[in-house]
């Protein structure tokens, strides 16, 4: 076998080899590909629609969804005894502080998706496929806003009447440093509730029942001063009534009369006695 040959013989390994280490990527639907050049002019500039594309040893593409995708960060399920059911699962859950150092926690769900004309900067940016950005630098971004927000705040206003506003403002924090790479944060909402120590839980209990109690309170003053209201107007009333009832008979004594007539079943008396009168008889 002479030099040529052999060399020929090696040419031909070598596309061989190559055509065999190539491979197709397929970017599925609801996605579009950021394609890499890891030898040359690194990441193209336009995403890939939906599709199969050739891709050799140099070339990567990796997928961002166009379409809206969700996740939760949450606490892994406990039993009865507080333990993990399955101990292999990572505590994920949220946690902040309040204006006084307390600590809350929570389960927190996100919806977003990815500007498609914008995927290549998003992927520019931090170099990683998306489970590892949403596990990342977005679960960062959301958990320093909440607990930047949470700050200002007592533990009571973060459990109750502030939530609301608490994860709404987190939410714009987080939309607006994400926004200009093309990661849109649709929503962002509390998917369990705030979780606070023990005895902090406790205390908002106890306030909760005296504020009901107090309310109850109110309300029983406020029935009784009613009833009693009531029972003054009622014996205004009667007494008003037994007033003109007094004046009319006063002015016009035949009121009598009448009344006794509407109550007479149309009996008379079995013995008279000298003097007396059958009723209504000698009425003229």
């Amino acid at each position: 076998m002479n030099k040529f040959t052999m060399i020929g013989i090696a040419v031909v390994l070598f596309l061989v080899l190559m055509v065999g280490s190539c491979s197709f990527t397929r970017v599925s639907p609801g996605n579009v590909g950021v394609q890499v050049n890891n030898l040359g002019d690194g990441v193209q500039a336009t995403a890939k629609p939906v599709g199969y594309y050739f891709t050799p040893p140099s070339i990567s593409i990796h997928e961002y969804p166009i379409s809206t995708r969700t996740y939760t960060w949450a606490a892994p399920q406990r039993d009865k005894n507080g333990d993990p059911i399955d101990p292999s699962v990572a505590n994920e859950e949220m946690s902040f502080q309040d204006k006084n150092g307390l600590t809350a926690t929570a389960d927190v769900s996100i919806a977003y998706h990815v500007d498609q004309a914008k995927a290549p900067i998003l992927f520019q940016k931090y170099r990683m496929d998306m489970d590892a950005f949403v596990a990342g630098p977005l679960k960062t971004a959301i958990r320093n806003a909440l607990a930047e927000e949470a700050s200002g705040l007592g533990i009571e206003e973060i459990y109750g009447p502030k939530k609301g506003e608490l994860i709404s403002k987190a939410l714009v924090k987080v939309q607006k440093q994400f926004a200009p790479q093309g990661m849109d944060v649709e929503q962002l909402y509390w998917a369990s509730s705030i979780r606070v120590p023990n005895q902090v839980m406790a205390q908002i209990n106890q306030k909760i029942a005296n504020e009901q109690a107090a309310l109850a309170a109110q309300a029983n003053v406020a029935k009784a001063k009613a009833d009693a209201d009531a029972k003054v107007a009622e014996a205004v009333g009667e007494a008003e009534a037994m007033r003109v009832r007094g004046e009319a008979i006063r002015t016009n004594p035949e009121i009598l009369q009448q009344e006794a007539i509407k109550k007479w079943q149309g009996g008379v008396p079995q013995v008279i006695t000298n003097g007396a009168s059958t009723p209504f008889i000698n009425l003229k």
